[in-house]
């Protein structure tokens, strides 16, 4: 019946006959490369298709502490009225502002990081960028110390903007590092580098966070990367950073937005103190990955951040059950726990 189907269909029109035939091939072949685990586009795919159940690859993790939180300070900020920074440490450090820095001269001193001596003290940072910058301000910031400092480049040096794009200077550097000998041997993460973008006449980008990398004992240097969470009114996830930090051995860590030392994150402003402290509480769990459902079972606690794409969005459970992602449909690679002990099984 097929067969003679298909004559007739090619004696009334052979172009629409073999556009048929090219379009049932086309089908078939995506069809058996998603049963395959080949990733196809969705339109191809059945409603009814169900995921893989190999698991995906553990990325293993260790345990670190990250003495080093910064955030940007409020305010407006400019290159002629400078910016406010707020570091929130562990321990008592060093904050350097380097302005102006070099974008070759800084790369140099993170590769110096690597093979040379350690970058654990503001004056080796100074060394190891050959004094490419415009101007550097130093401040002594305690342990418990969370105040605004205010840096800014001195008028007399006639900076007013760093040029169009591609740049050849960073507008600011902020480089973070422990005050006291002690802490220097008790942590394994010696020093934190934030290139910041401050606002000038030829770019008035708004003050932001470019990159943040952390450089250890051992010499590697570790770029931090948001964390993106589901949810309601959840978003990329910025801000502090959680002292236990995991990240890979060998490659970059995923950093999440936990407040420094188990405090509550930053939460909107009500009348009533009462709703303060439950919308701190509730912030505080979201930035821990707590308190969050997944969003596929709607009953486990989200604890998988998913690779490359770095949502958060599933349980323990469900991520065996997936080979994309269910936000943004990316193939997964790996993922990682955001809680260093596994979570309980969870009924589903």
């Amino acid at each position: 019946m097929a067969a003679v189907f298909l004559v007739t269909l090619y004696e009334y029109s052979p172009t629409f006959y073999i556009s048929v035939i090219s379009l049932c091939f086309v089908v078939t072949a995506a069809m058996v490369l998603g049963w395959f685990g080949f990733d196809v586009p969705v339109i191809l795919r059945s409603t009814d298709e169900t995921e893989s159940n190999l698991p995906t690859p553990e990325k293993k993790m260790v345990q670190v502490t990250n003495p080093f939180a910064l955030e940007l300070g409020s305010g407006p900020s400019s290159v002629s009225e400078g910016v406010a920074v707020r570091p929130r440490c562990l321990e008592p450090c060093v904050l350097s502002c380097f302005w102006g820095c070099g974008v070759n001269a800084l790369q140099g001193a993170l590769q110096s990081h690597q093979n040379g001596p350690r970058l654990s003290i503001p004056r080796l940072f100074e060394e190891a960028l050959q004094f490419q910058y415009h101007h550097c301000q130093t401040f002594q910031v305690d342990g418990d110390d969370m105040q605004e400092r205010h840096t800014q480049m001195p008028a007399e040096l006639g900076v007013q903007d760093f040029g169009l794009l591609p740049r050849e200077r960073y507008p600011l550097v902020v480089v973070l590092t422990l005050a006291e000998p002690d802490a220097r041997e008790a942590y394994n993460i010696v020093s934190s580098v934030s290139v910041i973008h401050v606002p000038d006449k030829s770019y008035g980008l708004s003050t932001r966070t470019l990159f943040q990398y952390l450089l250890t004992t051992q010499g590697n240097m570790y770029e931090l990367k948001p964390l993106f969470m589901s949810g309601e009114g959840a978003g990329p996830s910025t801000g502090a950073l959680d002292p236990n930090q995991r990240a890979p051995p060998q490659a970059t860590p995923q950093a999440t937005a936990a407040p420094i030392d188990g405090e509550p994150s930053p939460a909107a402003v009500h009348d009533n103190d009462e709703d303060d402290v439950d919308e701190e509480e509730e912030e505080e769990e979201w930035c821990e990955g707590k308190g969050r459902d997944c969003v596929v079972c709607q009953n486990g606690a989200i604890n998988r951040v998913l690779l490359p794409c770095r949502h958060a969005c599933v349980c323990d459970v469900c991520v065996s059950r997936f080979q994309h992602c269910p936000i943004c449909r990316a193939f997964v690679m790996e993922s990682f726990a955001l809680a260093q002990e596994p979570a309980a099984t969870q009924t589903h």
